[in-house]
């Protein structure tokens, strides 16, 4: 049961790194690209990564299905009820994992708020100089 638990969050936690990263790739990085005068690179990844482009289409929705998955994944980490067992043995894997899931998830973080701020923040502060 706990070691069916620990990777459940394991895998939450992983899941919300690869969501985050998604945020990054589809929105943030061609706009960041675009804002430093490299627009060939996007017609490059465009050209060999088609998808980006409906992905960047419905940006929104990833932006909040990906910050739902963050709280959902921030209560599962820091929920009050969460506790390591009494094994020893058991204590010391549990607290490993513990680390690596908040690692993980304030990774993903970093990443999901790099993607906001140059998704939705930089152009409006770009224009205002």
């Amino acid at each position: 049961m706990i070691v069916c638990t620990r990777l459940r969050d394991t895998a939450t936690s992983v899941l919300t790194l690869v969501l985050s990263g998604g945020t990054l790739l589809c929105c943030a990085l061609p706009i960041l690209l675009i804002a430093l005068g490299l627009s060939g690179a996007v017609v490059f990844l465009t050209n060999a990564l088609p998808w980006l482009v409906a992905l960047s289409q419905h940006k929104v929705w990833i932006f909040a299905i990906s910050g739902i998955y963050l709280l959902f994944t921030a209560w599962l980490i820091y929920r009050p009820e969460r506790a390591c067992p009494a094994d020893p043995e058991l204590a010391r894997l549990c607290a490993r994992a513990d680390r690596l899931n908040r690692g993980i998830f304030w990774v993903g973080t970093a990443i999901y708020a790099i993607g906001f701020i140059v998704s939705y923040l930089l152009l409006p502060i770009q224009q205002l100089f």
